[in-house]
């Protein structure tokens, strides 16, 4: 399969005419994309966090009771180790640095710290904030909790090492939630919406946006209701594969994972 679109169709988009801007920067610009393939996905996934890392998927998934750390066979969505974490505790978004895996939690103040060759859990670190999002810079973890905040933590000792504020042409933008470092530029999901940020971590400006409105009506003839919208069946999950410059892309609960080039 191989679709293009570009969300330069999407009559829904928040920098569209109507909006009054509030400040002198550009607004941002539609990110075009084609899905080059489209897999299953476990649908009982709740998924918080999603990463690619030596030609292999994991990702995170959420809620009291049900969080867990799977590796997962992308292709086929099958489950190829899956680590059960405390039931009280709610799995966040996850990143791998240094062949160490970090998988946040949402209100716990936890960080849950894995080796990556066996996924046995060596350290706990305390997060005094919400754990939302979290990837890394090659030096720097980043860390959303929500708000229009990236934080830059150094990944030993985690002291907090700069806040980046986003914000676009209309001003702090909000609800930043799982992350992606794609080529000198953060990615993110922004929560109850449809899109995938495209931000300067320098400047925090959101400088591109990917739309993926209908993203499984379109692309595999997918329609959820507002009902599986409602149990959090929404846009949430981005990997980076730097080695084939791909990015996959899913969400909670949803039934497939798709493989997109970034134009």
């Amino acid at each position: 399969m191989f679709l293009f679109w570009s969300c330069n169709n999407n009559d829904h988009s928040p920098d569209s005419e109507t909006d009054i801007p509030v400040n002198n920067v550009p607004a941002p610009s539609p990110v075009s994309y084609s899905v080059q393939n489209i897999y299953p996905h476990d649908t009982a996934a709740f998924t918080q966090g999603l990463v690619y890392y030596n030609n292999q998927m994991y990702e995170g998934t959420g809620h009291k009771k049900e969080s867990t750390l799977r590796k997962v066979d992308y292709k086929t969505g099958v489950i190829q180790k899956k680590i059960d974490i405390d039931p009280d505790l709610f799995g966040e978004g996850i990143t791998i640095l240094n062949d160490t895996l970090y998988q946040l939690t949402w209100e716990d103040h936890l960080v849950l710290v894995y080796s990556l060759k066996d996924l046995k859990q060596v350290r706990t670190i305390y997060w005094n904030r919400e754990g939302w999002g979290i990837t890394h810079d090659n030096v720097n973890l980043i860390i959303s909790d929500g708000t229009d905040k990236l934080y830059f933590v150094h990944p030993g000792d985690f002291k907090l090492m700069k806040i980046v504020s986003v914000h676009n042409h209309l001003g702090p933008v909000n609800n930043l939630n799982e992350l992606e470092y794609i080529n000198g530029y953060v990615y993110a999901n922004q929560w109850e919406t449809n899109y995938i940020l495209k931000i300067d971590p320098s400047s925090g400006l959101v400088s591109g946006i990917l739309d993926f409105t209908d993203a499984l009506k379109r692309f595999a003839n997918i329609n959820y209701d507002k009902k599986s919208v409602q149990e959090g069946a929404v846009l949430n999950g981005i990997a980076w594969d730097s080695a084939a410059n791909r990015l996959f892309v899913t969400g909670k609960l949803w039934p497939k994972l798709l493989e997109v080039r970034i134009h």
